[in-house]
């Protein structure tokens, strides 16, 4: 079986659109989107440098443009088994379920990121990811310090959040075993109380959507659950922004389905990365370029049923 998933932010780097807008159509669908949220995707993700792809209200839209336009460069393919995104990957994958379609997505996105740049301006947060180490005692070493673990990814991989002050205690006074702590590349405290604020905006951008209900298996980040109904996969999006995301849950949904490989969109990576020590035996495949999709298409046609 096959599993379909979307990264989220901090996956993005300056100019990875670039060949992905030389494939035919590619431009144009891109310019009506950019025209759709009043964004130009095409300059963000070609053209500007890391600090402006940073900004929460740029990179947000751009990584689910990435993700659906390279979704759609893969063609008239079979249904995947299951999707999945990972933070805003999850709105990337509400269109590959058919919950929503590019445009709601993509309107419901640029509401997002701008709520969520608004909510981050009014302290300086940031988000580290924590490599190796027990998570039991990780968790509790973050508490400690007033942390939050913001993303648990599986695979040894939790990701704090909380005030840049308490990040750079994180960074003198490590949890026991943790190998590393990385510092991500977003603006904001991300899935924590911090982004509060951006909860009811994004809850009145959603009241303009109607969404269908999935018509493959949606696999929510809030607890790895299935979501079969298309209006609480929409609650679960606007929600998700002050919760955590537990990719973990995620990943053993995926197991107890039956997954045989995973295949991630641009900008691709991170996600097949956790896939790769947590779900071993499993195939993986990242689309980081349109080099990526011969081999994506032949995973696809071993992996799915027409």
């Amino acid at each position: 079986m096959l599993v379909l998933v979307a990264p989220g932010q901090g996956a993005q780097t300056p100019g990875f659109l670039t060949d992905w807008l030389a494939l035919p159509d590619a431009a144009d669908r891109v310019a009506a989107w950019s025209d759709a949220i009043g964004l130009d995707l095409a300059h963000f993700g070609t053209k500007a440098d890391a600090d402006e792809i940073r900004d929460t209200s740029v990179a947000q839209p751009l990584l689910v443009a990435a993700g659906l336009l390279s979704a759609a460069a893969l063609g008239d393919i079979p249904a995947p088994g299951a999707v999945a995104g990972h933070s805003v990957g999850e709105i990337t994958a509400a269109v590959f379920a058919g919950v929503l379609d590019d445009t709601a997505a993509l309107s419901l996105v640029r509401r997002r990121g701008l709520a969520m740049a608004e909510a981050a301006a009014v302290t300086e947060t940031g988000m580290s990811a924590l490599l190796g180490g027990d998570p039991e005692v990780s968790v509790a070493h973050l508490e400690k310090l007033g942390l939050t673990p913001a993303n648990v990814n599986g695979a040894g991989q939790i990701v704090a959040a909380g005030t840049m002050a308490q990040l750079a205690a994180l960074s003198e006074d490590k949890p026991e075993g943790v190998r590393k702590v990385v510092p991500l590349k977003v603006a904001g405290a991300f899935h924590t109380r911090h982004m509060t604020p951006a909860v009811d905006k994004l809850a009145e951008a959603a009241k303009a959507l109607t969404p269908a209900d999935p018509k493959v298996t949606y696999v929510s980040n809030k607890d790895g659950r299935a979501v079969a109904s298309g209006t609480e996969v929409l609650d679960r999006l606007v929600g998700q922004v002050a919760n955590p995301v537990r990719w973990d849950l995620c990943m053993e949904t995926f197991k107890e389905l039956g997954v045989t490989a995973i295949i991630e969109v641009c900008p691709g990576g991170t996600l097949t990365g956790l896939a790769k020590r947590a779900l071993p035996g499993v195939q993986t495949l990242a689309l980081k370029t349109p080099d990526n999709l011969d081999a994506a298409r032949e995973l696809v046609a071993e992996h799915t049923q027409a």
